[in-house]
């Protein structure tokens, strides 16, 4: 297969910057209460005007098994065995906790499981308990939609939100239509995604013909797939933004938002800078990450997937996607303007 070449950072000046709508004030959030030995929490003393402070945290835990069995995942249909499990419980619990007792700083948290979360009972427990907490702007999963959606009633909606995929050949679309509907009679707050192979394209059309107007459907570059010009933009018809992952972008020494302002979370608290550095930077129950926080570059050549190149500073991406960043939702969604064309010279990708 041909490899995809990467982006050519544009000008910041030339993308559409779109300001966060500031959310209601909610009470309780002083910034004192509970803390916790190995969370490394606020003092009892810290104040309300603290909590600008803001930390996007995207954790991920053993669980790796799905209801699935899509050819592009490496976890489709993987069965975990009780223990690991009971393992990934006991890791979300733990995070959970911290998560209630980190009042010093206005936090979201973006679950990316390698397997599917919301057929297991503590994420849906995780989603409605976190949502509910004053200092907690934010709190997404990444999911197929298998599951039923009606314990989002228990949520605040303010504050949860979905970032879901339809996989064509895993579930019709009726299905799942069925499900986003629901979602919105809820009143949740959801993106919807497919993977941008040939054999889907039909289906996604569909599928956007189908969804309200006000949902955003987006779509990932398939690993390894090069796009043509025409086909490039049938995906664009669909996705305004699929240019920004159409191509890897170049990162290496770029300022990055990932480990200042947003860093990945194992279930062991292990915490890197994003999923896909593996350096450790701390820990999240000792405490060690709030040293270790601060303005990076990127040590990578190429960051080719969203959850890592929203966060590069010079690509602007965090103004485009402003107050959706974590259900990948754009600030002036149904109204976007495309990234502009772009000229780049052929380099192998690393993968997405």
């Amino acid at each position: 297969m041909t490899a995809r070449p990467p982006h050519v950072v544009p000008p910041r000046t030339a993308l559409p910057l779109y300001p966060v709508p500031p959310r209601a004030a909610r009470s309780g959030c002083s910034g004192a209460g509970a803390t916790d030995a190995g969370a490394g929490a606020t003092d009892a003393g810290a104040r309300a005007d603290d909590l600008g402070a803001e930390l996007a945290v995207l954790y991920r835990g053993p669980l790796a098994s799905c209801n699935y069995d899509c050819p592009y995942c490496p976890f489709a249909k993987r069965v975990d065995p009780p223990e690991l499990l009971r393992a990934d419980r006991a890791a979300l619990d733990r995070f959970a906790g911290w998560v209630a007792a980190t009042t010093d700083r206005r936090l979201s948290v973006l679950f990316t499981p390698w397997g599917e979360g919301l057929t297991r009972s503590w994420y849906r427990d995780a989603m409605v308990t976190l949502s509910h907490l004053p200092h907690v702007d934010r709190v997404v999963i990444q999911t197929n939609l298998a599951a039923r959606v009606d314990w989002l009633a228990d949520a605040d909606l303010a504050t949860a939100a979905l970032w879901t995929t339809y996989h064509p050949g895993q579930v019709t679309r009726d299905r799942f239509l069925a499900r986003c509907a629901r979602l919105s009679e809820l009143g949740v707050r959801y993106s919807v995604g497919v993977v941008g192979l040939p054999e889907h394209l039909a289906e996604a059309r569909a599928l956007r013909a189908a969804l309200p107007e006000t949902v955003y459907l987006w779509v990932n570059a398939a690993d390894g797939h090069r796009y043509p010009a025409e086909q490039e933009a049938a995906w664009t018809a669909l996705d305004p933004l699929f240019g920004w992952s159409v191509r890897p972008h170049p990162s290496l020494d770029r300022p990055c938002h990932a480990g200042e302002t947003a860093i990945s979370v194992a279930g062991d608290g292990t915490v890197r800078r994003c999923h896909f550095r593996p350096t450790p930077i701390g820990n999240l129950y000792d405490g060690s990450w709030r040293a270790a926080l601060k303005p990076r570059a990127c040590d990578a050549a190429l960051c080719d997937c969203h959850i890592g190149y929203v966060h590069l500073k010079p690509l602007g991406l965090r103004d485009v996607f402003a107050g959706g960043v974590l259900e990948r939702i754009p600030a002036a969604w149904p109204t976007v303007t495309p990234p502009s064309v772009r000229t780049a010279q052929s380099i192998p990708s690393p993968g997405r």
